[in-house]
């Protein structure tokens, strides 16, 4: 028989050999998505604060504006239960006095302006970053104390769109991340993997921890160092949504299914004065059809204040329009 002289080679890539490897390099990616984690809160705290404005629990701002002098700090409504004595610490350590520029409950915003303070370069205004999706992870960051910032971490679940919050105020969207807001986070920032900017984060502002939205913090905070409120009109009527009939619809030639009966009316109100009656069903206010409690809000706007509106009502089944000075809300 004759014999064979096969030379063999060395198997390199035997199992063991690429499991090995795989789970080097699981682990490197690992690794750094950690490390950009880590550079993202870094980067983010240099422009968060401690905003000590209540009793017991102190809350977090963040540095809106920092330029020419004027430092503009960022934070929710609800934490600031006082308006003189305000302390804010900053992220290098230092302690200063804050000035209430103006508020909005509304929106759950507030702003504050620094007393003669430089904040210098090492503590920046935030960046920010408009383009926020639904599935992006993102960092909740608060200053609460002192210690450096604490953070949790989730993903963005849910971005709704145009509404308005439980006391009225104009929200062009609100965020909903799974991240766990821990005491004093409000007021703080929402960020990207950058560390930049994408929502404030507010315990306030719906029945669960949200963020609001760039668009409206840019708007607010302009109206608040413009007028030092947000100006929204007012009639004075209580009311509740029921449904509008056929037959009455046609006889106020709308097609809506519903509209509001008044079951309230302030003394001394616009609605008082136009000549509202408890019962009275209002469908339209000025040029927009009114369904809901909600588009009656939407529709006494700050540009309507001092205007004179039509208020399409029908009273006992027949319609009539009355006229109404809309007034500012105090």
């Amino acid at each position: 028989m004759a014999e064979t002289n096969e030379q063999q080679t060395p198997n390199t890539g035997s199992p063991g050999a690429t499991e090995t490897a795989s789970g080097a390099s699981t682990a490197s990616a690992v690794s750094a998505f950690s490390d950009q984690l880590a550079n993202a809160v870094e980067q983010a705290s240099r422009s968060i604060v401690t905003v000590a404005a209540r009793p017991r629990q102190s809350a977090s701002g963040v540095l809106w504006r920092a330029e020419n002098g004027q430092v503009v700090i960022l934070t929710a409504d609800h934490v600031v239960e006082r308006e003189d004595d305000i302390n804010v610490t900053l992220p290098d350590g230092r302690a200063a006095k804050a000035q209430l520029v103006g508020r909005d409950p509304s929106t759950d915003l507030a702003v504050l302006k620094l007393k003669d303070v430089e904040v210098g370069a090492a503590n920046p205004a935030i960046t920010l970053n408009e383009n926020l999706r639904v599935g992006n992870l993102a960092l909740a960051i608060g200053r609460p104390a002192e210690g450096g910032p604490r953070v949790s971490f989730g993903v963005v679940s849910s971005i709704e769109g145009k509404q308005r919050s439980w006391q009225g105020g104009e929200i062009e969207g609100i965020i909903f991340a799974d991240v766990t807001l821990f005491p004093g986070f409000s007021g703080g920032p929402l960020v990207d993997l950058d560390g930049k900017l994408v929502g404030l984060n507010s315990s306030r502002l719906t029945r669960q921890s949200a963020a609001l939205p760039i668009a409206t913090l840019r708007r607010v905070v302009n109206t608040l160092l413009t007028h030092g409120r947000v100006r929204r009109g007012y009639l004075g009527v209580g009311a509740q949504q029921v449904p509008l009939p056929a037959a009455l619809a046609q006889k106020a030639n709308t097609q809506q299914e519903s509209a509001l009966l008044v079951v309230t009316v302030e003394g001394g109100s616009p609605a008082e004065q136009a000549g509202l009656l408890l019962g009275d069903l209002i469908y339209a206010l000025g040029d927009r059809t009114v369904t809901s409690v909600e588009e009656l809000r939407g529709a006494l706007s700050s540009d309507q204040l001092g205007q004179n509106l039509t208020i399409k009502i029908l009273r006992g089944g027949e319609p009539r329009d009355l006229s109404a000075t809309i007034a500012e809300r105090a």
